[in-house]
């Protein structure tokens, strides 16, 4: 059962946010990365992709909290569906969170990859990946509006409206007692405040997933057939 759900769009610190929740005993955080790790999980996300009715239940069996895409976009229905469960927003100057953004969007394939493009050991993730194409794609249309094209980024204008129409909507719809807005840079205090959990002693908050590494985990799934994560993996 969900006890956090992460509302912030993807390139908010939706990496770093995962791992501090872990790290607080709030984990395991369901996260794009997690699809990388285990394909199968992609399948619980199909009756999504196709507009049927979601089983959340299933789709986030084993895991207490949730960040980035797809997961954050349907934050209002996990916000209904978890009614105890706390959100927090995550949020970062529009302009560095765009050319992040963007930045991610050029190291994507415009076009799904075919099982014979890629090394044999990553095809299940590239097949899991492709699954759930449809659902980014709807996603990214309902954010950028309807004209926006797959697989090619938003102009910074439109980009940036999105952005501020989001972090508007979430705070308009929930209670501020159930709502945190949060700057990753803030570190542990804020979230640690919020969810009533001590920061763990000796730790920094984690800075993760920089422009470098996304970099590396496409390139080595390309050159490789293996998935680097930029977080510590769960023992």
């Amino acid at each position: 059962m969900l006890e956090v759900i992460g509302a912030g769009l993807p390139r908010t610190g939706t990496t770093s946010t995962k791992a501090a929740l872990e790290l607080l005993g709030f984990g395991p955080c369901y996260h794009t990365f997690e699809v990388l790790l285990r394909p199968e999980l992609a399948e619980r996300w199909l009756p999504v992709c196709s507009d049927g009715a979601a089983d959340w239940e299933r789709v986030f069996e084993g895991f207490r909290s949730c960040v980035d895409w797809p997961a954050s976009f349907f934050w209002r229905e996990l916000a209904q569906a978890y009614p105890d469960a706390k959100v927090v927003l995550t949020v970062r100057d529009p302009d560095s969170w765009y050319a992040s953004f963007r930045m991610l969007g050029s190291l994507s394939p415009r076009e799904p990859l075919r099982e014979d493009e890629v090394p044999e050991g990553i095809r299940p993730v590239v097949a899991a990946m492709t699954s759930l194409r449809p659902l980014f794609e709807r996603i990214s249309g309902s954010v950028f509006g309807e004209d926006w094209r797959p697989g090619h980024s938003p102009d910074e204008e439109r980009a940036v409206a999105a952005y501020h129409r989001h972090v508007a909507a979430v705070p308009a719809a929930l209670p501020p007692e159930r709502l945190l807005v949060f700057d990753v840079r803030e570190g542990w205090g804020p979230l640690c405040a919020f969810l009533g959990v001590a920061a763990p002693p000796g730790v920094p908050f984690p800075h993760l997933n920089d422009a470098a590494s996304i970099r590396r985990t496409f390139e080595l799934m390309r050159t490789e057939g293996r998935v680097h994560v930029p977080f510590p993996l769960r023992g």
